[in-house]
């Protein structure tokens, strides 16, 4: 029986798509029949207790690095590895794993080699994404400037070291082997859905419909963060040719983020306060009832490397519940979406495109079922965990056979 120690970012009870993968993971890895472990960075906050039990999974937590150090930048990165890499030692010798596998970002892969090499442990490091480029796409840094070059090579000095890389999609794992890694020495572990926790789309809800104004109206959505990359500022720009043509459409933005506030005052510029709903942020339990209320959902990420790259979970998500969307045709979603088939690609960064592609489908009712049989069949034959975390054993096999 194998014995993982999983070290995290962070983990449930906070809700985000590294929290859903860890804990779909975790869940598969453990009817396999293996034990798994979790550590969190001093990412998921202060804490009052040195583990917590949620859903059946125990989390160890790492407190939160304290001093002058902690505040200042680049010093407070250092001060985290510390903390980690002595909270994950700790842990490491009370529960002697086989295998130490370390999440993103490099902060935690880091201190994982450092405790996996003086216990003499295999360390894997699973890259769901490269901090450099989430560090652009949050404002922190720019694309080629100091801190990426050097933030850069702290993720291909942490690829070289450990004893193999997992990843999460084709569009990572090429540029993985691009920087020098052996072919052999990266698998994918695609992002995927547990079906049975999807429900198809039930119709929509009366009162949650009159709440928002949008008893008969055709809703265009998106739920989740409101990131820069998400493109969310070019749903808005196609909005008032979209309502020329259908003035029965509404957007419907329901969740948060770093562009909200940019995001209503795009609205209000454009005079589409009448036809934008912004919900803020719902419970997690109520969130399928507002997937109910859409008609379409849109997923317009921006091209750039970040969505290039990186697989998102949402289209799956859509997929699984029966939902139609439409999604720009950055490298992340070509790799998860056939065109026509189980969801409609439209040109990345094109306002005329997500248009054109919006009043298609609005357009041509008759082939609705159609996408949404098909979307749910892939999630149910091809991209769920079960099917996902199979990809593990025989590289955590052959590591823990190359220790013994």
């Amino acid at each position: 029986m194998i014995r993982a120690l999983h070290v995290l970012d962070h983990s449930i009870p906070l809700h985000s798509g590294y929290t859903f993968r860890t804990a779909a993971l975790l869940r598969e890895q453990r009817a396999l029949g293996w034990k798994t472990f979790h550590l969190t960075s001093p990412k998921q906050g202060e804490t009052s207790s040195p583990f917590e039990d949620i859903d059946g999974l125990r989390f160890y937590r790492t407190p939160v690095a304290k001093g002058t150090l902690a505040k200042i930048p680049v010093g407070k990165e250092l001060a985290l590895m510390k903390q980690l890499e002595a909270r994950l030692e700790e842990v490491a010798r009370e529960i002697r794993p086989d295998i130490i596998h370390a999440h993103s970002p490099v902060l935690n892969a880091l201190p994982a080699i450092k405790v996996a090499r003086k216990l003499g442990i295999p360390v894997v490091y699973e890259i769901r994404a490269f901090w450099e480029d989430a560090a652009v796409d949050h404002g922190s840094t720019q694309e080629g400037s100091l801190r990426y070059r050097a933030t850069r090579k702290l993720e291909t000095r942490a690829i070289q070291k450990v004893d193999h890389v997992f990843t999460i999609c084709e569009g990572l794992r090429a540029d993985i082997v691009a920087r020098g890694i052996p072919a052999d020495k990266v698998t994918v572990i695609p992002n995927a859905v547990n079906v049975e926790s999807f429900q198809l789309a039930s119709p929509p809800d009366p009162q949650l419909q009159e709440k928002w104004g949008l008893a008969g109206k055709t809703v265009i959505g998106f739920i989740g963060s409101f990131y820069a990359y998400e493109g969310l500022d070019l749903l808005l720009d196609a909005l008032p040719e979209l309502i020329r043509q259908r003035p029965d459409v509404r957007v419907l933005l329901v969740g948060g983020g770093p562009q909200e506030a940019n995001l209503r005052q795009q609205a209000e510029r454009l005079g589409l306060g009448d036809y934008v709903i912004f919900t803020g942020r719902v419970p997690h339990k109520d969130v399928n009832r507002y997937y109910d209320l859409i008609n379409i959902l849109a997923y317009p990420r921006h091209p750039m490397r970040l969505t290039e790259l990186v697989t998102p979970l949402k289209p799956l998500e859509a997929m699984a519940q029966g939902q139609l969307f439409v999604a720009s045709d950055v490298g992340g979603h070509k790799e998860l979406i056939e065109h026509n088939k189980t969801g409609i690609l439209f040109k990345a960064g094109d306002c005329n495109a997500l248009t054109g592609a919006l009043l298609t489908l609005l357009n041509d009712r008759q082939r609705w079922p159609e996408l949404k049989a098909n979307g749910r069949h892939f999630v149910e034959s091809v991209r769920n965990w079960r099917n996902s975390v199979a990809n593990y054993v025989a590289p955590y096999q052959r590591l823990i056979a190359r220790k013994t």
